[in-house]
């Protein structure tokens, strides 16, 4: 059983230009995902990326590379196209889909994630979120009603992804084309590592939770 883990990082990103490689806390963004799944229990960590420089930076910190190109790379392109691409080009029996924009991951958190898929297809990363009450764009209530508001204890809390990493099959990857497929299961993280780095706002508050 071959379990491999592969990081997608591309190199356009919008909201911050070179954001994989943007310093936090002294080492590129990228680093804190590649040190976390090489000191899991996946027996290679991979860098899935069409820029040079990330895939070089990513070498130099142990981790395998493959360039990929234009179609699974754009703004358009899904991650499960770039899965798809690397499951074309790489062999493995299990895949741990690491995003660096969670750099609070940890071994830990994988190696359970692992541990799951011996009795489950697919497994994703979350937290339990307690009821709170959250309202559209328009200021309507979503799913309950200032007339009846409903307490925090009499609903059910729920998962809420936190994007910090997927496994499934090869099999189940090639034959669904989605990250997640079949009897699926969840990691729960800490509500404090579950922060993504999408915005300088969240790269400024992690940088503080990091210190």
């Amino acid at each position: 059983m071959k379990i491999i883990s592969v990081i997608l990082a591309r190199g356009g990103s919008k909201g911050i230009p070179r954001k994989n490689l943007i310093d936090l806390n002294g080492f590129p963004l990228i680093y804190h995902s590649i040190k976390a799944s090489l000191n899991s229990n996946v027996d290679e960590t991979w860098v899935s990326s069409d820029d040079d420089e990330i895939l070089k930076v990513s070498h130099s910190f142990g981790a395998k590379t493959l360039k990929r190109y234009e179609d699974t790379s754009n703004d358009y392109a899904s991650s499960e196209s770039a899965l798809l691409h690397f499951a074309d080009n790489v062999e493995f029996d299990k895949l741990v889909f690491i995003q660096p924009t969670s750099p609070l991951i940890k071994s830990k958190d994988i190696n359970k994630g692992i541990v799951k898929t011996l009795d489950c297809d697919s497994v994703f990363s979350g937290y339990e979120e307690h009821w709170t009450g959250k309202w559209d764009l328009n200021l309507k209530p979503r799913g309950w009603s200032i007339e009846s508001r409903p307490r925090r204890q009499d609903i059910p809390p729920i998962y809420i992804e936190n994007g910090a990493f997927y496994i499934t099959s090869k099999t189940n990857l090639l034959s669904s084309k989605l990250r997640y497929s079949g009897k699926i299961d969840i990691v729960l993280m800490p509500f404090i590592r579950s922060f993504q780095i999408d915005t300088l706002n969240d790269l400024n508050l992690i940088r503080k939770i990091c210190q």
